[in-house]
């Protein structure tokens, strides 16, 4: 009876001692949506590229857990983001839901995020409002209002008093057109507002608009990956040549295409917070890892899943491996020295804080970048932090 009783004693403590082991080496997973086909590929493609990267360097273990990372494509169909985000909940178990390339696609998630508490990383999507969607989102991107109010402002001082706003219509594009008008025309510009449509955009209409408007300048927000689509109608209308200035957030000057942009896009004022020219060690290195992965140059969305992992992993640091409310509230305050500079998550909001730069298209050894001239440091979303006042 005493030698029955001591071994299942003992296989008792090595169930409980394979439980504990299994706990010890629990996977974390993340279920990274993005649209990896359809008009947004270029979107996807990169901020994958850049979580991917993170992982290759830093591996895939964290407090004792291995992290696998699930990419799914949602073609950028907001119904297929929250299904997707469903399954990956239920199904597939994540602890963290990450990607997001439209701000359609991120709010189509925020009610499940909220529901089932699972901290959600947005690396691409840029309205503002998509934090207070759900207390369970952070962003690792950056706000439309956030890049352009501080073109407005370098605008106004820099000569220019009459402008032409034209962006896409949809979320980020409204923030854009309404942080740069605020600004603008509170310091006395003037400004006329055309919107496009979001999907197969014929910008010719618009941009004789323009023409007929006689600005000094032009103000454009188009998503990463339409910006050589609208340049080519640029050039096509002659207005490389009609002395109409081109400003606006970076994503019309992606790094990623600007070399295929071309000439057209000498000269083009942009505030963004990543130029693939930040002259940092930090970027030199990040730009040389992702040529070296990728053969090709990271683009702001790259740096966005870049630091949207690092993000997550110093997360599960903080938490020893836990998710749900203690991941996102170790997420909350942390900062970091990233490729773009440096950054902080808000504890308020759950936005970054990073820096924006004022940059200028030029070319150096035979290739064109955003070269920065100007650091506006610290920049929180102006959207929160006017309503916080």
């Amino acid at each position: 009876m005493l030698r029955r009783t001591l071994i299942l004693a003992a296989g008792a403590a090595g169930v409980l001692a394979a439980v504990s082991g299994a706990q010890a080496q629990q996977t974390v997973k993340i279920g990274l949506i993005l649209p990896l086909t359809g008009p947004f590929t270029a979107i996807g493609r990169q901020v994958e590229m850049g979580a991917r990267l993170y992982m290759q360097q830093k591996g895939n273990t964290v407090a004792g857990q291995t992290i696998e990372l699930l990419v799914k494509d949602d073609g950028s169909v907001a119904d297929a983001t929250k299904r997707i985000a469903q399954d990956l909940i239920v199904n597939e178990k994540v602890n963290v839901l990450a990607g997001f390339g439209l701000t359609p696609l991120a709010l189509a998630t925020a009610p499940l995020a909220t529901q089932a508490k699972i901290p959600t990383v947005v690396m691409a999507a840029g309205t503002a409002t998509i934090t207070e969607a759900s207390p369970f989102i952070t962003r690792t991107s950056f706000t439309l209002p956030q890049a352009t109010e501080p073109m407005a402002d370098w605008a106004f001082k820099n000569g220019i008093k009459k402008v032409v706003t034209l962006v896409s219509d949809y979320g980020p594009g409204i923030d854009s057109e309404k942080a740069f008008v605020g600004v603008f025309t509170k310091a006395g510009g003037q400004v006329e507002s055309l919107r496009v449509p979001l999907a197969n955009p014929d910008f010719s209409p618009f941009l004789q608009k323009v023409a007929d408007a006689k600005p000094d300048a032009l103000f454009v927000f188009v998503p990463a990956g339409q910006g050589a689509q609208f340049m080519k109608q640029f050039v096509e209308r002659g207005f490389d040549k009609s002395g109409i200035k081109l400003i606006g957030p970076g994503d019309v000057t992606d790094d990623e295409v600007l070399n295929n942009i071309g000439d057209v896009a000498l000269g083009a004022i942009t505030t963004h917070h990543y130029s693939v020219a930040h002259d940092s060690p930090e970027n030199k290195a990040f730009v040389e890892a992702f040529k070296k992965a990728n053969n090709m140059r990271p683009n702001f969305m790259a740096v966005g899943g870049y630091d949207g992992m690092h993000l997550i992993y110093e997360g599960l640091k903080k938490t020893n491996g836990q998710g749900g409310q203690a991941l996102i509230d170790a997420m909350k305050g942390m900062s970091w020295t990233s490729p773009r500079g440096p950054v902080s998550i808000d504890p308020q909001t759950r936005d970054i804080i990073q820096n924006i730069y004022v940059r200028k298209v030029e070319r150096k050894d035979g290739e064109l970048y955003n070269v920065e001239f100007a650091t506006i440091p610290n920049v929180k979303d102006p959207v929160k932090a006017a309503k916080a006042n």
